[in-house]
């Protein structure tokens, strides 16, 4: 796992590392009975219903707005998974991730003013391989 990373106070650090870990694990258990290959929306719904089992409150398909010189632009961008409205989780099916892919979670956090974003392929073999962590 990669984590991009801009100074977080220490407390901050302790609970962030504590919800990405609840979130990392939820994905692993629908990682390991789903397996690679399906579409994003199935793996996005499945790993929804994990947290919200855990007790952890979730939404998806959250509406991104753009701020264009003071103006609200909404052009159809959507996160695919806000946890606790604070992480975002931008769910992937690919071969592998690119530039781009990380390059989209930096935008999506810029414009959400969230900090924590995971992004995650679960067209890996292992999800570990396909998981990144970005602190804003």
């Amino acid at each position: 796992m990669v984590t991009i990373t801009r100074s977080l106070t220490a407390r901050s650090r302790v609970e962030r590392d504590a919800q990405t870990s609840v979130i990392i694990s939820a994905a692993i258990e629908v990682h390991r009975q789903l397996g690679p290959g399906l579409l994003e929306a199935t793996y996005e719904a499945c790993l929804c219903f994990e947290l919200e089992q855990a007790g952890i409150q979730c939404a998806q398909e959250v509406p991104l707005p753009v701020v264009y010189k003071q103006i609200r632009l909404d052009c159809g961008y959507r996160i695919d998974i806000t946890v606790e409205d604070d992480i975002l989780l931008e769910i992937k099916s690919v071969e592998r991730l690119m530039p781009i892919h990380e390059a989209q979670m930096l935008t999506y956090l810029r414009l959400s003013g969230r900090r924590i974003g995971l992004l995650m392929n679960f067209n890996a073999t292992r999800l570990k391989d396909g998981l990144r962590r970005f602190i804003f």
